[in-house]
């Protein structure tokens, strides 16, 4: 039978060793043997459990609530994997319109064809907003309702060319941490720290005022700890959403 090291199981699932540690500590996946030398064994039933977490997670359970479901003596996997194709496979038909409406809405910014003004929120998703407003409010309290409510005060009046600006800076600036990324550079180095400046000030543009040291650091937790959020970063490039949060903390410590 196989056994994995904690640093082999972060390699195969793309889960860090720090979540990993976590998860063993807080008692949703222990190890199945930790050796002599201190180190931490994991076995295909290890795996299939880590596997399932990330599914909850992927579905927004909490950690505490995945660990209840999968510690059930009723918890069924062969149900519980048929239940999560069933919800993935209508978040895959969402995306697969997502996807149209960008091209539809490339097609008529471009002159290729007409769009009716409501065909451009075909795919959005009202209840994955409040989703995400409602898991930001619980991690950073109550003032967080206000700074949405400011944010989204602020952008009422913006037209299809604002929010294109405000876009086109932000994949700019992802393409560049990428980029850092890809070449080695620390989060806390100063063309990271350029970087974040830019990334202020983007952030600074949609909220109301600039972020303060401490939200912008809370920002890039969200990048990390929001399962969304960390699948979207890290499919730009696998380890972004670490980056991210390292380099706001890194900036926000070092200028804010």
């Amino acid at each position: 039978m196989s056994r994995y090291t904690v640093k082999e199981v972060a390699k195969l699932s793309g889960v860090s060793v720090r979540a990993l540690h976590h998860y063993d500590e807080i008692g949703l996946l222990k190890p199945a043997a930790v050796g002599s030398n201190g180190y931490r064994y994991y076995g295909r039933e290890e795996l299939l459990r880590l596997q399932q977490i990330l599914f909850h997670r992927e579905l927004r359970f909490p950690l505490e609530a995945i660990r209840a479901v999968l510690d059930d003596p009723k918890f069924d996997r062969a149900a519980a994997l048929k239940a999560h194709r069933k919800a993935l496979d209508g978040e895959a038909r969402r995306l697969k319109q997502l996807v149209r409406t960008i091209d539809d809405t490339l097609a008529a910014l471009e002159g290729d064809k007409e769009m009716d003004d409501t065909a451009m929120y075909l795919g959005f998703s009202p209840e994955k907003q409040a989703e995400y407003e409602a898991w930001l409010v619980d991690r950073y309290g109550g003032d967080m309702r206000t700074h949405i409510d400011d944010a989204k005060a602020k952008m009422k009046d913006w037209g299809k060319g604002d929010f294109a600006v405000l876009q086109a800076e932000a994949g700019e600036i992802e393409q560049a941490m990428a980029k850092a990324l890809a070449t080695g550079l620390p989060a806390d180095s100063a063309g990271v720290r350029a970087l974040m400046g830019r990334h202020h000030a983007w952030v600074g543009r949609s909220w109301k005022k600039p972020p303060t040291r401490d939200a912008f650091i809370g920002l890039g937790d969200l990048y990390l700890e929001n399962p969304d959020f960390k699948a979207r970063y890290d499919a730009i490039a696998p380890g972004l959403a670490e980056y991210y949060a390292a380099a706001m903390r890194a900036f926000a410590e070092a200028s804010l």
